[in-house]
């Protein structure tokens, strides 16, 4: 599972500008406004159109500081912090209980390929924030008793974990449930163009600035390609859908002539080794879509791509390595009318 989607694949939003709290005229009146910024341990983007001219920046801080409350591994006060370290059974919120629920919810869908529990598998490769270790097979061995959705409830709006050394880690689903979160108070607004975006996450509705739909572009997976928008592969032109995308090019170590990637199987507690290289997720929900392609990466091409064929409402874009090393693409049939050339 990819714990740290602040260096993994990111994405390219494609905006005349992207600035703090700027605004610009519209083709049909009113302003566009965007706003930027940090939470989570990386960057958000909202960009809007307000007939009203409605400046949304105090607004859309404030929500985000909330959210980080609860979920930000980076708090150390937030309510996850609280849990991780065993604190005095803190009391769960609503934005925790959302995220857990569907992160239960996925790890069936998946069979297991999702698990918030993997903390300390991730910070044993050195992808956390975790110290590092020295890991072989004995260590791996240790470390999974500390591994399994079986082993955490949520009772009474707490959290029980089975042992005090296991570590939650939500970074690949909070950060789409915080642009389910700040898109549903735009919508609350009457707001009906719009694109949000956290760490590469992204919800659009509407038109864009031009006019059109909202075009995401998808970087290609090149060892070094650690620039957003340097090198595109294609351009997703979207509208009232969630996009995410999971990778495994831009974190890794090399060990004894071995790539080892960031996508940790729970079940296993190694890194997946697999020619699939990215994955993007369109569906209804953020929070759905950024699980999702955490989990086709921790699954692997085959499975990944006869997992997401037989859901209803979701479509994905996959980039991988045939048996020859080149660069492929696969993608579902609903997506094909949306795709452009970069």
């Amino acid at each position: 599972m990819i714990s740290d989607k602040n260096t993994g694949l990111r994405i390219f939003i494609l905006l005349t500008t992207l600035l703090a709290a700027s605004c610009t005229s519209d083709f049909s009146g009113g302003k566009y406004y965007t706003v930027a910024g940090f939470t989570q341990g990386t960057t958000y983007h909202v960009t809007y159109h307000s007939g009203d001219s409605l400046d949304l920046s105090f607004q859309i801080d404030s929500l985000l500081a909330v959210f980080d409350s609860s979920l930000s591994a980076y708090l150390p006060g937030s309510i996850i912090s609280s849990i991780n370290d065993n604190r005095d059974e803190p009391v769960t919120d609503t934005l925790f209980r959302t995220v857990f629920r569907e992160a239960k919810r996925i790890h069936e869908l998946t069979g297991g390929a999702f698990d918030i529990t993997v903390g300390p598998l991730i910070d044993a490769w050195g992808f956390g924030p975790g110290e590092k270790m020295n890991v072989d097979s004995s260590v791996i061995d240790s470390l999974l008793q500390f591994v399994g959705m079986d082993k955490v409830k949520l009772v009474n709006n707490r959290i029980e974990k089975s042992h005090p050394g296991m570590r939650l880690d939500v970074n690949a689903i909070a950060q789409g449930y915080a642009v389910d979160f700040l898109s549903a108070y735009l919508e609350g607004r009457g707001i009906r163009d719009y694109m949000v975006e956290v760490g590469g996450e992204v919800r659009t509705r509407g038109l864009n600035p031009r006019g059109r739909l909202w075009g995401i572009g998808i970087d290609r997976p090149e060892f070094g390609n650690y620039l957003p928008g340097n090198h595109l592969e294609v351009i997703i032109r979207m509208s009232g859908r969630s996009l995410a995308t999971s990778g495994n090019y831009r974190k890794f170590f090399e060990k004894d002539g071995i790539k080892y990637h960031h996508s940790v199987d729970p079940a296993t507690g190694y890194p997946k080794q697999d020619r699939l290289l990215s994955a993007t997720i369109l569906a209804g929900s953020c929070m759905t879509a950024d699980a999702l392609a955490t989990a086709c990466m921790v699954m692997g091409l085959d499975r990944a791509r006869s997992f997401i064929t037989e859901l209803d409402g979701v479509d994905a874009f996959f980039i991988f390595n045939d048996e020859a090393g080149i660069y492929r693409v696969w993608h579902t049939p609903g997506l094909r009318k949306y795709l452009e050339n970069p």
